[in-house]
């Protein structure tokens, strides 16, 4: 069981050439496991976490509902922004400056093969790394991602989460509101859900600006405990 995980901050990128990267190492992990089983190779399988920030960009799960975005082609361009169908689950949701992106493209054999528990633990991450900030975050029941204010009339979403599994290999990831222009997203309904507000840590704290590199590593330090793993550049 290898529990290192090769760490990449990939800085402001593209999301269709990010997609197109974590496919590429998806794909070479599932063929190693695929080798194994086949030919009892015992190659050892990596396991890959990317930092990225993406320009303005809707993406749409492959369970989502289309009418979620509210905006049409050309009020896209407008906004700079661009829309893509991708193959996670969940509905829609809006990546863009400000926001701090987490892939993890693990080989779940090397850790624990219950998805339900990932999706947990990734949830956990996040909710200890606000509480280094003094914000009570939880889950909100039926309701993947991390919010605050559950069960009052200000609950709002920080946190966004949708994953990709096959053969226990796992892609995408969660999207945290750190220094976001929380306006974009009154262009869809968040993940589906109406009547429910987003929110950003700078907002939150009352500040103009959040330190994202201090975020990323507090957000390091907790995903390495919780999954008993190394990171590595």
């Amino acid at each position: 069981m290898n529990k290192a995980i090769t760490l990449q901050d990939l800085g402001t990128k593209d999301f269709k050439e990010t997609w197109d990267y974590q496919e590429e190492l998806f794909k070479a992990i599932l063929d190693t496991k695929i080798k194994n089983r086949r030919e009892a190779a015992g190659l050892e399988t990596d396991n890959f976490f990317l930092f990225v920030e993406h320009p303005h960009v809707y993406t749409l799960g492959k369970s989502g509902d289309l009418s979620n975005l509210l905006l049409d082609e050309a009020q896209l361009k407008q906004k700079e922004a661009t829309f893509y169908k991708i193959n996670r689950g969940g509905d829609i949701t809006y990546h863009g400056p400000g926001q701090i992106v987490g892939y993890p493209i693990l080989d779940l054999d090397n850790f624990f093969t219950d998805i339900h528990k990932y999706l947990r633990f990734l949830e956990e991450v996040i909710i200890l790394t606000l509480d280094e900030y003094g914000l009570k975050a939880t889950r909100s029941e039926g309701e993947t991602g991390v919010w605050l204010d559950v069960g009052t009339p200000f609950a709002r979403k920080i946190c966004a989460m949708g994953v990709r599994a096959s053969r226990w290999v796992t892609m995408h990831g969660f999207a945290l509101n750190v220094n976001a222009n929380l306006g974009y997203f009154d262009n869809i309904i968040p993940c589906g859900i109406r009547g429910k507000a987003v929110a950003s840590l700078n907002v939150e704290l009352g500040v103009k600006v959040v330190d994202e590199a201090e975020v990323k590593a507090k957000i390091l330090k907790h995903f390495s405990n919780l999954f008993e793993a190394t990171f590595v550049k």
